[in-house]
């Protein structure tokens, strides 16, 4: 009992220090307590002893099992206290307030200067300037840049797949988070709240697209004049109009 106590005293003064004396051998990683090291080292040895008795899921840690779990028994214990929603997992929780509830944008794209909430909506944003699709057909040489376009494509064109049809309006798509968010216009249900106002939305683009009101950010400009704009729309239906000064010529 005395041994216990003095190695978890230790532990926490290391944790005070920085101290981190157990080094993975492999990656060089470094690691306060010896349990932490070998709970890492099962991510090199690919060993995942604790198993899902619900299917046949396997995980190197058993908080990870834990939170799969409750996957299954739709248990949601970590709720935002900025809007209703609740999640399974806390690291959803913080992905979930970082993405919809902050304003706070860490990431910049090189080519045009945009700001993201996360370095991971870079990656994907810098497809639209390179041109990148990494996206490949199976059956013929068609490449895309996004899922949902693959899988319209298997659907269209070589019948692999499956529709997702809405129940109330027949409406058909590819990818189950879009139905899912099709189906919350429907309910009426808005869980995406504007920081600056009282507005609510069911998606969180569509709050995305309603926070530019309350910024000067002007990402779209057109073309022909070099006049900018808050929404890509706005460039089309300008450069179709009158009001672009190239058509006055």
């Amino acid at each position: 009992m005395l041994s216990e106590q003095l190695r978890t005293g230790n532990i926490h003064m290391r944790s005070h220090s920085g101290q981190k004396p157990f080094e993975c051998t492999v990656c060089s990683k470094r690691f306060t307590a010896s349990n932490d090291l070998v709970k890492h080292s099962r991510t090199h040895s690919g060993e995942k002893p604790y198993k899902c008795h619900m299917c046949d899921k396997a995980f190197c840690q058993s908080g990870a099992l834990d939170a799969h779990v409750r996957v299954h028994m739709g248990e949601k214990p970590y709720k935002c206290s900025l809007c209703d929603r609740s999640f399974s997992q806390s690291c959803s929780l913080q992905t979930h307030k970082r993405r919809v509830h902050s304003n706070r944008r860490l990431y910049q794209c090189p080519y045009c200067a945009k700001m993201f909430k996360e370095n991971r909506e870079v990656r994907l944003h810098l497809r639209v300037h390179t041109g990148e699709k990494p996206r490949s057909c199976r059956h013929c040489s068609e490449h895309f840049m996004w899922l949902y376009q693959l899988k319209r494509h298997l659907l269209e064109s070589h019948n692999e797949g499956t529709w997702l049809t809405c129940d109330i309006c027949q409406k058909k798509f590819v990818l189950s988070g879009h139905l899912k968010t099709h189906v919350l216009q429907h309910e009426g249900v808005k869980p995406y709240l504007c920081s600056e106002c009282p507005k609510c939305f069911c998606t969180s683009s569509s709050l995305k697209r309603h926070q530019l009101v309350h910024s000067d950010v002007r990402d779209f400009a057109c073309g022909l004049c070099g006049k900018s704009f808050r929404y890509k729309q706005t460039v089309l239906k300008h450069v179709q109009s009158k009001r672009c000064s190239s058509n006055l010529v």
